[in-house]
């Protein structure tokens, strides 16, 4: 059983930074191919960010060139680099690990984006 363990969310004004982190247990880290999702109040939870286990990305068009996605198979751990923070990206921010047919999901932590 794999377990994903965000942090780094939190309060910050509009134009402000954060990075999250997800670290996951087990071995498959490296294998899998790491995202992060976001749900706001009343939405459905939608894809930010992807990264191959080879290092290949992607990003929803919303966050391009704010946003940076990365990972460190060493550590188990991805990252999500976010700058440029604006009010609508306030959300409970969810580090998802695809491994196969199987997707793991972390608890989530929440970003909010507020002067």
């Amino acid at each position: 059983q794999v377990q994903l363990v965000e942090s780094g969310g939190g309060l910050v004004q509009p134009g402000g930074s954060l990075r999250l982190s997800c670290t996951a247990s087990g071995s498959i880290f490296r294998s899998g191919i790491m995202g992060w999702y976001r749900q706001a109040p009343g939405k459905e939870r939608k894809l930010v960010a992807q990264i191959a286990a080879g290092g290949s990305t992607n990003y929803v068009d919303s966050v391009k060139g704010r946003f940076t996605i990365s990972r460190d198979n060493a550590k188990n751990t991805g990252y999500l680099q976010m700058n440029s923070l604006r009010p609508e990206d306030t959300a409970v921010y969810y580090c998802n690990l695809k491994y196969g047919t199987i997707d793991y999901w972390g608890e989530g932590t929440l970003v909010t984006v507020s002067s």
